[in-house]
């Protein structure tokens, strides 16, 4: 008997054991849960920290938009503004549209057909060739002035001299043409004379020139500079601007 309540007595002492041994498990559960649980609440905060950087990043975008890429867009509008200095590029534009005088914008070399007949007349102590400038480019545009004239021949680049006429502003309307003379001595001395091989003409106003065949008188007298020069008149002359 006495044997027995020992072995009750070991058994209630170990169920005794183990049971202040679970109380204490759980109590450890209980306090290791509870850095799980700050743990928790520092993430959440970093995750708050985390959104908080992410709307930065949403202000940051926004600050994209504040930094008006549009508004940088408006900046390209504003080569609009540089479209309106052509003739342009910018340029350009300003070429096709009126002059300051109201008139339109000058023609260009690339907007004219330009062509030269030989125009004397019978009986007649010069020689006249007859430049046309016929406007092709589609729109309105003005001459004004005198177009640069310059003649090849074997001794080299001969350049006309103007006649000092008056030379008004002439509108030419798309598809119109209009005409100036080249006058020039003849050539009757009976000698061979200076021989001509080209035309060159450049439009009033314009760097660009034209060369085309000669259609006149094959040759120039030969001068020492007293004879009668090549001269050019102005736009509508039709070669009797002398």
């Amino acid at each position: 008997m006495r044997v027995r309540k020992l072995t009750l007595a070991a058994m209630a002492l170990a169920a005794g054991l183990s049971l202040t041994a679970c109380q204490n498990d759980d109590g450890g559960t209980d306090q290791g849960a509870a850095p799980p649980a700050a743990s928790t609440a520092s993430s959440s905060n970093g995750g708050s920290e985390s959104a908080g950087t992410g709307s930065s990043g949403a202000d940051g975008s926004g600050g994209s938009a504040g930094s008006d890429g549009a508004d940088g867009a408006d900046g390209s509008g504003g080569s609009d503004g540089a479209g309106k200095t052509p003739n342009g590029t910018g340029g350009t534009g300003g070429t096709d549209g009126a002059a300051e005088d109201g008139k339109p914008a000058k023609c260009r070399t690339d907007e004219l057909e330009i062509t030269a007949t030989d125009a004397t007349v019978g009986g007649d102590t010069e020689g006249t060739v007859a430049v046309d400038l016929r406007n092709g480019g589609g729109r309105d545009c003005t001459l004004a002035g005198y177009a640069g004239v310059d003649l090849k021949t074997n001794a080299g680049t001969l350049s006309a001299e103007r006649t000092g006429e008056q030379a008004p502003p002439v509108v030419l309307v798309d598809g119109d043409t209009v005409t100036f003379g080249i006058t020039y001595p003849m050539n009757n001395t009976g000698g061979s004379g200076v021989r001509i091989t080209g035309l060159v003409v450049t439009p009033p106003n314009e760097t660009k020139s034209v060369t085309l065949d000669w259609p006149g008188a094959a040759t120039l007298p030969v001068t020492d500079g007293s004879g009668t020069p090549v001269r050019v008149g102005p736009m509508g002359s039709a070669g009797q601007g002398d």
